[in-house]
């Protein structure tokens, strides 16, 4: 967890960061340093009741560590702590932030997008919709029932009417739904999930582009997920036509804080148009900009924003530039064989039936059981009997009848089924699947 090496490169980058303030009065904030590190050691002794999110014996939720070069220059930057809302805020963090920005349109084929940070995915995908609304008002948005639920909320909160597409037991939007929706004439943007936060479901994007575009509809790739893995070599035939036609998208969304290996929080929303940024003109009662050049909070919803994650995304893609055939898109196709080998696995045992194949790095699976009140009980219990192996899964709540598709066998006596479910993010995750195999197999010989 702890590498001395990081605080030696901090320091030196700290020390060369002083050198460009070295003509200033000599100045040194004071502070209490046996009281600060007091507060510290209780600081750590509260953190350690945490999971261990940076451990490939952690297969639970969406949590990446941060690459070691983003959590020294997210630090480094915190020196300076600037803020990328104006110029004025955050000079060189402003202009770190639009050098990404065109590095990630680029991944896309979009070569100048308009498009900022965000705090997150949620509020990524708001913009987005807000654009959607202000382009198509009173117009309904829809996406599949395994989208996630923030764009059900947001249409909520922004009074845009809402509907939810049925899933296929793949895990993905049902064209046949989405056409009798589309038949009735009000729908104004459909959101494509590329890599649903339940299975990592790839949807149809290209069936939707077409579906969308023969009755000028707007389609938003909610990519939070998933969007990184367009520089992966080894998708399948189906993801790969999916993110070879995300150029064709409206707007997209996309999370460096999950694959591209950003601290929390960092999002990205991008439009295609770049005159789509006309509905956040605004003028403010005082001046406070030192350049005539476009500023970040001229194109965003969100006032303050951390420059450190501009900075952080910005030293990553020095290091590691978001390209296909380099280091980093080499490490998402490891992210890939480990899911692909981990449901082979499952698919060979007696003890577990798992569900549809990953199309990205989370494999969904049922423990094996003659009814579905009982494959969730068991499912529950595994669970426990993991961690305390240390082991950490997540659970996921399927209708029952899903499970039926890859169990043709089972007894349907409950509405829902629960399933474990593992996500496979960290590349790491290639090297530990035995003994996840080992701890798994040990808890079901534990079932009652």
């Amino acid at each position: 967890m702890i590498n001395p090496a990081e605080l030696d490169v901090l320091r030196a980058a700290l020390e060369k960061l002083e050198t460009g303030f070295a003509g200033l009065p000599r100045f040194t904030p004071e502070f209490d340093v046996d009281a600060v590190a007091d507060v510290l050691q209780q600081v750590a002794i509260r953190m350690q009741d945490n999971y261990p999110y940076f451990h490939p014996l952690y297969a639970g939720q969406m949590l990446k560590p941060p690459h070691p070069v983003a959590r020294i220059a997210y630090a480094l930057s915190l020196w300076i702590n600037p803020n990328n809302h104006a110029l004025d805020g955050g000079r060189a963090s402003s202009a770190m932030e639009k050098e990404c920005i065109v590095e990630i349109g680029n991944m896309f084929g979009w070569e100048a997008p308009l498009g900022h940070l965000t705090g997150g995915g949620t509020m990524a995908n708001l913009e987005a919709l807000w654009i959607s609304g202000r382009l198509r008002p009173g117009r309904r948005i829809v996406a599949s029932e395994q989208a996630h639920y923030t764009h059900e909320r947001i249409c909520d909160v922004l009074g845009i009417p809402f509907t939810a597409v049925r899933c296929t037991p793949e895990g993905h939007m049902d064209l046949s739904h989405l056409d009798e929706l589309l038949n009735r004439g009000d729908i104004g943007t459909v959101v494509a999930t590329i890599g649903t936060t339940g299975f990592g479901d790839v949807e149809p994007l290209p069936d939707i582009l077409e579906r969308a575009r023969a009755s000028g509809i707007r389609v938003h790739a909610d990519a939070a997920y998933g969007g990184y893995f367009t520089l992966a070599n080894e998708l399948d035939d189906k993801a790969r036509a999916v993110f070879d036609q995300m150029r064709d998208v409206d707007s997209i969304v996309i999370d460096p804080h999950k694959h591209g290996l950003q601290p929390y929080g960092c999002g990205c929303v991008l439009f295609r148009d770049p005159t789509d940024g006309r509905f956040y003109k605004h003028d403010s009662p005082f001046t406070y900009f030192s350049s005539d050049e476009l500023h970040l909070g001229e194109i965003s919803l969100e006032c303050s924003r951390p420059g450190a994650s501009a900075v952080a995304l910005w030293a990553t893609h020095q290091l590691l530039p978001p390209l296909r055939g380099g280091a980093f898109s080499e490490d998402l196709d490891r992210c890939l064989r480990a899911a692909r080998d981990f449901r082979s696995r499952l698919d060979a045992s007696a003890s577990f039936c798992p569900l549809m194949q990953p199309d990205l790095d989370i494999v969904v699976y049922a423990v094996d059981a003659a009814d579905t009140a009982t494959a969730s009980a068991r499912a529950k219990q595994l669970f426990r009997f993991a961690a305390e192996d240390k082991l950490h899964l997540a659970l996921i709540e399927l209708p029952a009848e899903m499970l039926r598709s890859y169990a043709p066998g089972i007894r349907v006596n409950s509405d829902t089924v629960t399933c474990l479910r593992s996500v496979l993010m960290k590349p790491e995750h290639q090297d530990w699947l035995d003994p996840i195999m080992t701890i798994l197999e040990q808890g079901v010989r534990r079932l009652t």
